[in-house]
């Protein structure tokens, strides 16, 4: 499993684990999204198919990383897909129960249609507008950009333009992913927003690192998701993992959990407990899946 995503369903005692589980994620073809649901996170249930593509679905290909979020009621999957022919996105797929089955919500990615775009989460801000944060790649721009765009309180559609938050060259710990293409290859990967106790607004997100290493640091606004966002000083995860997301278990501590390795197909999900200590995150331990 790439990407892995925990929903904690405090009502039920349980938590649900989605991520990226095709067995060829890279080629195709796409067959859909499992999840795994427990209550100790430690022993899994599972597979649940959580979404299977329609006859008439756009993708084929590259179905990645699903994130569910609870939102007015309904539960929201929020999912990168491609096809030959047509840019990678981000698309939003619904369902009343949060491990499916979903089908699609919005009218095919809601990413721009010309743009090669990855890994859109969902964050809300203090006014209770949904924005969806989300990565452009390196392979159309260079040097990858993190961009954000407001949606529709249905979550249909985008609701503005998009807009640039930051570069991946902004981070220190972001390196060129592939020497021979020279400066201009920088990833940015899998976003995630988390609000620290002082009520600033830090993102995790991913890169490439030294020696071609997968890496995760995050960057910090003063409260706004439009920033200015300013990064960490070095990666708080380096060990060749990464698309990391937070949440808490049912006794309030915060848990951090990414893949890793970052190759195909030794990768697994990791636990990273970790804890805010001045505005910043500090690991505390990890538990392998």
């Amino acid at each position: 499993m790439r990407d892995p995503f925990v929903l904690p369903l405090p009502r039920e005692g349980r938590y649900l684990l989605f991520g990226t589980t095709d067995k060829n994620i890279w080629s195709g073809p796409g067959i859909g999204f499992d999840c795994y649901a427990s209550r100790d996170l430690v022993n899994w249930d599972g597979p649940i198919p959580a979404f299977r593509p329609p006859a008439d679905f756009w993708s084929n290909t590259q179905f990645w990383a699903p994130e569910c979020h609870a939102w007015k009621g309904r539960y929201y999957l929020f999912a990168t897909f491609a096809r030959d022919g047509r840019q990678r996105g981000t698309q939003i797929l619904t369902a009343d129960k949060p491990e499916g089955p979903y089908r699609p919500h919005s009218d095919g990615p809601v990413t721009p249609r010309e743009w090669e775009c990855l890994d859109g989460t969902l964050y809300v801000d203090p006014g209770g507008t949904p924005w969806m944060v989300f990565c452009r790649e390196w392979v159309q721009v260079g040097d990858g950009e993190m961009c954000a765009v407001r949606l529709s309180d249905d979550l249909r559609c985008a609701a503005g333009k998009p807009e640039l938050l930051f570069r991946a060259s902004a981070a220190s710990w972001s390196h060129p992913f592939a020497q021979h293409l020279g400066p201009k290859n920088q990833v940015t990967d899998g976003p995630f927003l988390h609000r620290l106790a002082s009520g600033k607004l830090l993102m995790l997100w991913s890169t490439i690192g030294l020696n071609g290493a997968y890496a995760m640091g995050y960057a910090v606004s003063d409260g706004s998701i439009q920033g200015p966002w300013r990064q960490s000083d070095e990666a708080i995860f380096a060990q060749d993992g990464g698309h990391g997301m937070l949440f808490r278990d049912f006794d309030g501590r915060l848990w951090m959990t990414l893949h890793r390795p970052n190759h195909s197909p030794e990768e697994r999900p990791t636990w990273v407990g970790v804890t805010e200590n001045d505005g910043r995150l500090v690991l505390r331990g990890r538990m392998e899946a």
